[in-house]
């Protein structure tokens, strides 16, 4: 092997090893960024400077780019010609609907299909179940006496354990695509909950659905699941109506 070869061979192991920590910096970024999104510090219509963000975060414009043009394609942030990056509107009556009903349609058949595996399903589901009832009582316990959460950073762990509830069960499903699409779908759900009033939040009533779901697939009757889950999401839809 020639000098030029090894050098060669250390810069490419270099350029890999570089890569993890820059995803980091450019994940750390984008979640940051979504927290100033939905702790409703930066309202609709907001102008997004990408050097004053770098400022406040203390990094380089690179990674707040790119978690910006990441962020587009969650309908977070709009970029407009000639004027950069803005907060989007919150979603429509209309979008909300639509976005319930393409969950509903997406859940109801990977519930129809996890439903084969309750089995091996159900000791996740309660674990997944029980992280929700924690992440509800923070919850509870941080609010103030106006019923209002004491900021986005109190609300984040509950939101993660509520979509860990029904990805657990999309999981179960075995069917790559549906995760996928449930995955795709999950930076829109951020849209949802940037438009919901905080503190008007369904905590209660969410972790008493999703017990009748987990208590659907413990019955072993495989039908009970699916209608759990499509009343489930038929309450979300009426709830997120009264909110918008």
């Amino acid at each position: 092997m020639t000098r030029n070869d090894v050098s060669g061979t250390i810069g490419r192991g270099a350029d890999r090893t570089s890569v993890v920590p820059r995803r980091a910096l450019r994940d750390g970024v984008y979640d940051a960024i979504l927290e100033k999104l939905l702790d409703g510090s930066t309202p609709p219509g907001s102008s997004l400077s990408i050097d004053s963000l770098a400022r406040e975060l203390g990094v380089s414009p690179t990674p707040v780019r790119e978690a910006l043009v990441q962020l587009e394609h969650t309908g977070l942030v709009s970029r407009v010609a000639l004027k950069g990056y803005r907060v989007a509107q919150p979603l429509s009556p209309r979008q909300m609907a639509e976005l319930i009903d393409t969950r509903t349609v997406l859940e109801v058949a990977a519930v129809e299909r996890a439903a084969a595996h309750a089995d091996d399903l159900v000791p996740e589901l309660r674990a997944a179940h029980a992280q929700h009832v924690l992440s509800a009582h923070q919850v509870r316990k941080f609010r103030g006496e106006g019923g209002h959460p004491t900021g986005f950073a109190d609300l984040r762990e509950y939101f993660a354990a509520d979509w860990e509830f029904h990805l657990t069960i999309i999981r179960a499903a075995d069917n790559r695509f549906l995760l996928q699409l449930a995955e795709s779908l999950s930076a829109h759900v951020h849209r949802l909950r940037q438009t919901v009033d905080h503190g008007a939040m369904d905590v209660d009533q969410a972790v008493s659905e999703h017990a009748a779901i987990l208590a659907a697939f413990e019955s072993g009757d495989p039908q009970r699941p699916v209608e759990a889950m499509r009343a489930h999401m038929t309450a979300l839809a009426r709830r997120s109506a009264v909110d918008v």
